[in-house]
């Protein structure tokens, strides 16, 4: 039976952030992700989680200027202070939050930079950030995402990913695999699932094309959860989704899932 966990940054938005997680654990979920925690003391964070009885399940690493347009240090030249501060933030944060799994985003590359540079510097700084993490008995994640949305992005399709995690040859690096991303730059989820089994830190959902409920869409979520228990698969499955009318509004494609966790 699939293990849930709400994405806060994109759910139950009908609240403020840390209003979240006792929304969550009402709804049924005992688990969430986030994508950063970090306009919140590490302290309150921990309080809130803590108060609602959810665990966290991942949350990514800070990403540089998000305002400004970046998505990651990681293949950012110029910027290694920044990059190596970045991972130690993230870490102090998964300690207070007791949080097993960061993403760390790979980035978009400066237009000037050569592709296979901007590569070997993320396997560079991946390699950093799995030992700091081993130190600390934590788990990194990297995950592709798609082009139409992360215009630019290094990191583009789950073979690319097994290509660096296979270069970085750390246990605790594995893959961040996002079935709507997946979907969008490569399908055949379920044989791709089988294959990568080994590799897979980590799972989220959305419904494709438009990233609403996983149901909305065109592929089957309760098929592909389904594959994931026949994987063997027993981490979280992040609901990385924008609701379409209201979050407990369209969690009919989970209540099994969710009373099964009870």
């Amino acid at each position: 039976m699939a293990r849930l966990a709400a994405n806060l940054t994109m759910m139950f938005n009908e609240v403020p952030f840390l209003d979240r997680f006792q929304a969550a654990a009402d709804a049924g979920f005992r688990a969430v992700e986030f994508l950063f925690p970090y306009d919140f003391p590490e302290a309150e964070v921990a309080r809130r989680k803590a108060d609602s009885g959810v665990s966290i399940a991942l949350f990514n690493m800070p990403p540089g200027d998000w305002a400004g347009g970046e998505r990651g240090l990681a293949c950012l030249p110029d910027r290694e202070t920044d990059f190596v501060e970045s991972v130690e933030r993230a870490l102090i944060y998964a300690a207070a939050l007791d949080c097993p799994t960061l993403h760390m985003m790979a980035g978009i590359p400066p237009a000037r930079m050569d592709r296979k540079d901007a590569l070997a510097l993320y396997v560079e700084r991946l390699r950093h950030a799995a030992h700091r993490a081993a130190d600390h008995d934590r788990t990194i994640v990297i995950e592709p995402l798609n082009d139409r949305d992360m215009p630019g992005y290094l990191l583009r399709t789950t073979t690319e990913a097994v290509q660096l995690i296979e270069a970085v040859d750390r246990p605790n690096v594995k893959l961040q695999f996002d079935l709507y991303h997946a979907q969008i730059m490569e399908g055949d989820l379920t044989m791709r699932l089988r294959r990568l089994a080994p590799m897979i830190g980590h799972v989220q959902i959305a419904g494709v094309p438009d990233r609403h409920e996983p149901d909305t869409g065109e592929c089957d979520p309760h098929h592909l959860l389904r594959a994931l228990d026949d994987i063997g698969y027993t981490g979280w499955v992040g609901c990385e989704y924008r609701p379409k009318a209201g979050t407990v509004a369209g969690l009919g494609w989970a209540k099994r899932y969710l009373e099964g966790a009870r």
